[in-house]
């Protein structure tokens, strides 16, 4: 079986997305967007990677995460990445790369992880359910499957939806380039549909969302604002959460021990 990013998504998604933007985005928007703030992505998902593990990172990107993984918890990482010029970036960052997709032969070759990770990548692929179960066999025997995904349910996409708006962005919720929209409820049916039993659901906070800096709401002081936007997606985390963070196990088959 073929991993679902094929040998056309090497082809970078940023170059289909000008016709949204009028230009194609920047490929290095998400780089250096890696920060140990407990209510955001990359701390969340540090949390849940074991000191000394064996990580890998699946559309690593320009491995700025890798690269802060590797440094704080002391992890070895493997990245696949299918764009070219991400994956020459994460290489010079010192993070062996496979520029490609997962396939079994790449399984045989490098063997299985104590933590696969998926961090904002599933949303991007029109298959993000063969895209799971393609990754199954590279989790070792009691590893983990870390992903995080944008919720399309966050309370400046419903407003704008009642506004009769749905305007893709440049990065974010909205970022052009994404191909699922995910709910709470939805990731969880995607993970179970893999085959992958989720032991929990966060969500991140998303202060430096467009919605609170490029808005009325960026007039007011930047500490306050943060301190409620935190608060507020830890009390209402489908409707103020910009992310989910899922840590999913392989399912244990029926009649195990």
């Amino acid at each position: 079986m073929q991993g679902v990013m094929n040998e056309e998504s090497t082809i970078s998604p940023d170059a289909r997305a000008g016709g949204f933007l009028g230009s194609a985005p920047d490929p290095f928007r998400y780089d250096g967007n890696h920060e140990l703030d407990p209510y955001e992505v990359s701390g969340m998902i540090a949390k849940h990677v074991p000191i000394g593990a064996r990580v890998l990172d699946v559309g690593c990107g320009t491995g700025a995460l890798a690269t802060m993984l590797r440094d704080v918890r002391k992890v070895t990482v493997f990245g696949v990445e299918p764009d070219a010029d991400r994956a020459a970036l994460a290489a010079a960052r010192g993070i062996e790369v496979h520029h490609g997709v997962l396939t079994p032969a790449l399984a045989e070759r490098i063997g299985q992880f104590d933590v696969v990770i998926y961090a904002d990548v599933l949303e991007h692929l029109p298959d993000p359910l063969t895209e799971l179960r393609t990754a199954l066999p590279f989790v070792a025997p009691g590893g983990q499957i870390l992903v995080s995904v944008p919720n399309i349910a966050h309370w400046s996409v419903r407003v704008d939806l009642l506004r009769g708006r749905f305007r893709y962005a440049e990065y974010g919720i909205m970022d052009a380039t994404h191909l699922r929209w995910f709910t709470e409820e939805t990731t969880r049916q995607l993970m179970a549909q893999a085959g992958i039993d989720v032991a929990s659901v966060q969500q991140t906070a998303g202060v430096m969302l467009q919605c609170y800096r490029e808005t009325r709401l960026a007039s007011l002081p930047e500490e306050w604002r943060s301190r409620q936007v935190r608060r507020l997606s830890r009390m209402l985390p489908r409707l103020f959460g910009c992310q989910h963070i899922v840590v999913g196990r392989l399912r244990t088959p029926s009649g195990a021990r």
